[in-house]
């Protein structure tokens, strides 16, 4: 059985994400959606762990994130975090759907 790293590590980064919005800036909204979608993104990676070709929830994270925060990166122009999040899920999504082939 190989472990899914880098899922995990996308998962981390995710909910890293919303306590780093959380202590700096004080928004509850960025702590929940942050440690909801890092949690979703984390049981994705245990389910690609056990079965590699079971890539739904990772793939339904990322594409939710990709297209959540490209629309936050496109209206605010700032990389940090909207621009960050929406490109990392993006190498997500293009990880998850070659993983598949």
């Amino acid at each position: 059985m190989i472990v899914d790293w880098i899922g995990f590590g996308y998962a981390a980064v995710i909910a890293l994400g919303g306590v780093v919005g959380y202590t700096r800036k004080g928004s509850i909204i960025s702590l929940v959606a942050g440690l909801l979608f890092g949690s979703m993104a984390g049981y994705g990676a245990y389910c690609v762990t056990h079965d590699p070709r079971d890539v739904k929830m990772s793939l339904f994270t990322a594409f939710i994130l990709t297209i959540v925060m490209g629309v936050r990166f496109k209206r605010s122009k700032k990389l940090m975090p909207a621009g960050l999040v929406s490109g990392l899920s993006l190498l997500m999504i293009l990880r998850l759907v070659f993983m598949l082939l």
